[in-house]
C-alpha cells in the first residue's frame, strides 16, 4: 500500500463518523438492533377448558394489581414472539460471563426482572435455566425475592450479574434467582420477566434495566415502543410466530405513521404507566365514566386483554345485544352473539383509538356465543381500576418514555399492520448485542457516542498504518 492510498484510507474512515452518531433509519441503527417479539398458538380447548382460562386470566390480573403496591447514549431494537395466540409476547435478553440468552415476558406492568433458576422445581418449564455457577460475574445479595404476577407467584433469591438486551450491558444489574414459581407458571420456552414499569413497583427495589439506561442517558431519545402483531382467530398459524418490535432509544418509524399523542402519567406518577380514560364508546355510544383517578388505566404489555371495573364493563356490554353475564368460571366475562362486531374506541383525553371486533371477541363457545375480552374485577384504592393489555395495544404503536413521564400512542402503520396474520420464521435467540455496543457501569458517566467512533476510526487508522510499516 502507497502512503498516499493509506492517506485516502484514513479520510475515507473519518467520513463514517457521521452514520455512526448519526440517528437511526429505518428498522435499524449504527447504534442499535432489534428485539424480536414471538408468539405461541394457543392450544385447542373445550368450553370447560376456555372457561377455566378466562378464569385463570382473570384472577392472575386481581392478584396482580393486589400485591404489588406493597412492596453512553444509543438505541436497539428486540423483535418479539407472540406466545399463546397474542396471550403474550416475549424477547430475548441475555446474563452472565459466558452470556447465555433467555427468553423473558415484556411486561410494562412490572417492574422486576427475574431468570428460573436451573435448581427450579419442575414448574420452571423454561428451556436452559439460569445457573449462577457457570457465571463468573454472578454476586449472590443473600436476599430473599418474592412476587405475585397476573399467571402466578415466584420466589428465590436477588443476585447480580451481567445483562445485555438490545444491544446494551448493565455490568452489574440486580434480578432475581427463582427457584419456585406457580404450577403452569411459565410455558415453554419462558425462563423468566423482564418488568419495564418504575422502580417504586419493584418488589427487590432494584431500579429495572430500562430505567437505569434511560436515567444515564444511554438512549438517544427517553423512551420505549412497542409493535405487536395479532394472530388471534388464526387458523394458519404455528406454535410461534413473529410478534412484533420493542425499540429501546427510539421509536420506529416505519411502523406508525402520524404524530405519537403523548399523555403525561398523571401526577407524574412513575409507578404503573398509567394513564386517564377521558372517554369511551361501544357501537359508537359513550359510556359514561367517572373522573379522576377512578378512571386511572395502567398500560400493561404483559396482560393478555383488558379490565375495567365492574360498573364500566356492565355499561359495555348493555351496549350490546344479546349479551349476559357470565357465571361459575366466567365470572366478570360477558357472552354476547358471535354474529355482532363490536367497536370499541378508547381516549386518554386524545384521540379515539379503536380496537378491532376481532381483538374483541376473545373466544367463542359454540357456532352462536362469543365471550368479549373486557372483563371486571374488583377496584381498591391503591391500584388502577382498568388495566389495558395486549387486546388493545395490538391495534396502536404504543411509545413509553421516560421523560418527561408519559405514555404515547400513534397509528400503525401499512408495514406494521401488514404483519399481522402473516405466518412466518420466528427470530432466533440472540445473545441480546449485535451492532449496538453501550455499558453501563455502576455509577458510570453516560457514554460518549461521538468519542467511542472517534476511537473506532483511530484505532482502524492505526492498525492500517502498522501493517503499512510492516509492509
Amino acid at each position: 500500500m502507497t502512503l498516499l492510498a493509506l492517506v485516502i484510507s484514513f479520510i475515507a474512515l473519518l467520513s463514517t463518523i457521521s452514520e455512526v452518531v448519526g440517528a437511526p433509519q429505518g428498522e435499524t441503527s449504527s447504534a442499535g438492533q432489534s428485539i424480536p417479539l414471538r408468539r405461541r398458538t394457543q392450544p385447542s380447548r373445550n368450553a370447560s377448558e376456555w372457561a377455566e382460562y378466562a378464569k385463570n386470566l382473570r384472577d392472575g390480573t386481581i392478584a396482580k394489581y393486589s400485591s404489588q403496591r406493597n412492596q453512553k447514549r444509543g438505541t436497539g431494537e428486540n423483535l418479539m414472539v407472540n406466545q399463546g395466540l397474542d396471550a403474550s409476547f416475549y424477547g430475548t435478553l441475555a446474563v452472565g460471563t459466558p452470556p447465555y440468552p433467555f427468553d423473558v415476558i415484556l411486561d410494562t406492568g412490572s417492574s422486576d426482572m427475574w431468570i428460573a433458576s436451573s435448581t427450579c422445581q419442575s414448574v420452571c418449564a423454561g428451556t436452559g435455566n439460569f445457573d449462577s455457577a457457570k457465571s463468573s460475574t454472578f454476586e449472590n445479595m443473600n436476599k430473599g425475592f418474592s412476587v405475585t404476577y397476573g399467571k402466578g407467584a415466584a420466589a428465590g433469591t436477588v443476585g447480580q450479574d451481567v445483562v445485555q438486551m438490545a444491544g446494551f450491558t448493565i455490568s452489574k444489574q440486580t434480578f432475581a434467582v427463582v427457584t419456585t414459581t406457580s404450577a403452569n407458571f411459565l410455558q415453554n420456552p419462558i425462563t423468566g420477566i423482564f418488568g419495564l414499569a418504575w422502580q417504586s413497583l419493584a418488589a427487590s427495589g432494584a431500579i429495572p434495566f430500562w430505567q437505569a439506561l434511560a436515567s444515564n442517558g444511554q438512549w438517544s431519545q427517553p423512551l420505549m415502543a412497542f409493535q405487536l402483531t395479532r394472530f388471534l382467530n388464526d387458523s394458519q398459524a404455528g406454535e410461534l410466530e413473529p410478534g412484533g418490535s420493542f425499540t429501546m432509544g427510539y421509536a420506529n418509524e416505519s411502523l406508525y405513521t402520524g404524530t405519537i399523542d403523548y399523555r403525561d402519567l398523571p401526577n407524574g406518577q412513575a409507578s404503573y404507566w398509567l394513564q386517564q380514560i377521558t372517554s369511551m364508546t361501544v357501537q359508537g355510544k359513550s359510556i359514561s365514566l367517572p373522573g379522576g383517578s377512578a378512571s386511572y388505566a395502567a398500560i400493561d404489555t404483559g396482560t393478555t386483554l383488558v379490565a375495567g371495573p365492574a360498573a364500566s364493563i356492565a355499561a359495555i356490554y348493555a351496549q350490546i345485544p344479546g349479551s349476559q353475564p357470565g357465571t361459575g368460571s366466567w365470572e366478570g366475562f360477558y357472552s354476547y352473539p358471535c354474529n355482532t362486531a363490536v367497536a370499541v374506541e378508547i381516549s386518554f383525553g386524545g384521540p379515539n383509538w379503536a380496537v378491532s371486533p376481532g381483538d374483541f371477541a376473545f373466544t367463542s363457545i359454540g357456532s352462536d356465543e362469543c365471550y368479549g375480552a373486557f372483563y371486571a374485577i374488583p377496584t381498591s384504592g391503591g391500584t388502577p381500576s382498568w388495566i389495558i393489555g395486549d387486546t388493545f395495544l395490538k391495534n396502536v404503536y404504543s411509545v413509553f418514555r421516560y421523560n418527561p413521564p408519559s405514555v404515547g400512542f400513534a397509528a400503525l402503520s401499512e408495514i406494521a399492520l401488514a404483519m399481522n396474520g402473516k405466518v412466518g420464521g420466528i427470530p432466533s435467540a440472540t445473545l441480546g448485542a449485535n451492532s449496538a455496543q453501550y455499558t453501563l457501569e455502576p455509577n458510570a458517566a453516560p457514554l460518549s457516542r461521538i468519542s467511542s467512533a472517534v476511537a473506532l476510526v483511530i484505532s482502524a487508522f492505526f492498525a492500517t498504518l502498522v501493517s503499512f510499516v510492516q509492509a
